[in-house]
């Protein structure tokens, strides 16, 4: 046995015994997770409209661009702040409402867009599946109105629709709601930006550079 041979079994030796109680406690698994103590905070305190106010907060502070209006104004909303961005051209999820689209705009419906094609839009429009007070993220399942994960991260401006009724207080809260979160899930908290080099802000590295939500109120 060669040493590199002899080093590679003695690791393996070493993690076999390491885990040996953890492979014989897996079919324990649910209660030991039950077991785990939670002393964490699991429940925001938050009245109904202080918590939006936190989100809208949090949201701004992150250069997002937030609007408020109720259920029968999110047509003309949505036509305003297309209008407002300057832009024309706006892709949208195959699964978005047709009264989300307003005319006067170039729609390009996701039915397998390719990237070349994303990458030229203006904009984006999508829904939301839920969104965090607390640390001010908007959570996106990629569900048939939210699109495709490359939908939402190569155009450089995406307005997202989020109803005041899908936003928690708490990440754990998010977790009671959405106990078997699909594979993929994207977590947005604001405008894409990075300082990690030279420690300059560099804003649209990892996604768009511009965040609109517009929050819904019933």
């Amino acid at each position: 046995m060669s040493v590199t041979q002899g080093s590679r079994a003695k690791v393996l030796d070493r993690i076999r015994s390491a885990t040996a109680s953890v492979a014989a406690d897996a079919a324990n698994l649910h209660e030991l997770h039950a077991a785990i103590p939670r002393s964490y905070i699991r429940k925001g305190e938050l009245s109904e409209s202080a918590k939006i106010a936190l989100l809208i907060e949090r949201l701004r502070d992150y250069d997002a661009d937030v609007v408020e209006c109720k259920l029968e104004e999110l047509p003309d909303t949505i036509a305003a702040m297309l209008s407002a961005s300057g832009r024309h051209t706006f892709g949208a999820p195959s699964g978005l409402p047709a009264a989300w689209m307003p005319s006067g705009f170039d729609w390009k419906l996701d039915g397998g867009l390719t990237h070349e094609q994303i990458e030229v839009l203006d904009g984006v429009v999508t829904g939301a599946s839920c969104a965090v007070a607390d640390s001010g993220t908007i959570v996106l399942h990629h569900t048939p109105s939210e699109g495709r994960r490359v939908l939402t991260l190569l155009p450089d401006w995406h307005l997202c629709i989020l109803y005041a009724d899908q936003v928690v207080e708490t990440l754990p809260e998010y977790f009671a709601r959405v106990q078997h979160p699909p594979a993929l899930v994207t977590w947005i908290s604001g405008p894409s930006a990075t300082a990690d080099i030279e420690m300059t802000r560099i804003k649209g590295v990892h996604g768009p550079r511009h965040l609109n939500v517009i929050l819904v109120h019933h």
